[in-house]
């Protein structure tokens, strides 16, 4: 992985039921995965049911590119009218990682 990259950390708590959540997710992610400095994403969900979404990308340009996309803001828009309950954003700049692994 590249060293001085940034992360989106994406916490949160959904409403009941898909309400078309899940085939705008898949959409979103077909979508970003094709957008200029994606570098991948990672999800996680507790047993209280709360996910979190690490999404990876080069730039703060590619960032705000994504957030500027059409698609993606009429996810956001949906999030807030019909899936989340809660949700918090972090953009983090990676400035060092590394690893173990045996």
């Amino acid at each position: 992985m590249e060293e001085n990259y940034y992360v989106i950390i994406f916490t949160t708590i959904r409403t009941e039921g898909d309400n078309g959540y899940e085939e705008m997710n898949e959409e979103t992610f077909r979508m970003v995965e094709k957008q200029q400095g994606y570098l991948g994403a990672d999800s996680y969900k507790n047993e209280n049911g709360e996910n979190v979404t690490i999404v990876k990308f080069k730039t703060k340009e590619d960032i705000r590119n994504w957030k500027e996309n059409s698609k993606h803001q009429e996810a956001q828009k949906l999030g807030r009218e019909k899936w989340y309950k809660y949700y918090n954003v972090k953009v983090c700049r990676v400035e060092r990682e590394y690893e173990f692994n045996k």
